[in-house]
């Protein structure tokens, strides 16, 4: 568990806080079509789950890449 706080704390290389930042933008999205209080076609909510998964592993990944040593 150590090494993954150690991980998370080191610098992030400038492409991957891209996609970092890609990622939240695209599971915060997802997030507000599934929170929406007007009713969506069943497609849409379920492409929104899976950008939701998807935006959350694509940050998840991109934060814990680190800098070559």
């Amino acid at each position: 568990m150590n090494q993954v706080l150690n991980r998370i704390t080191q610098p992030t290389p400038r492409f991957f806080k891209r996609l970092r930042n890609v990622g939240i933008v695209l599971a915060s999205v997802a997030g507000a079509v599934l929170a929406a209080p007007v009713a969506l076609p069943i497609a849409v909510i379920t492409a929104a789950g899976y950008l939701t998964v998807a935006g959350g592993v694509l940050t998840a990944v991109s934060q814990m890449t680190v800098e070559g040593e």
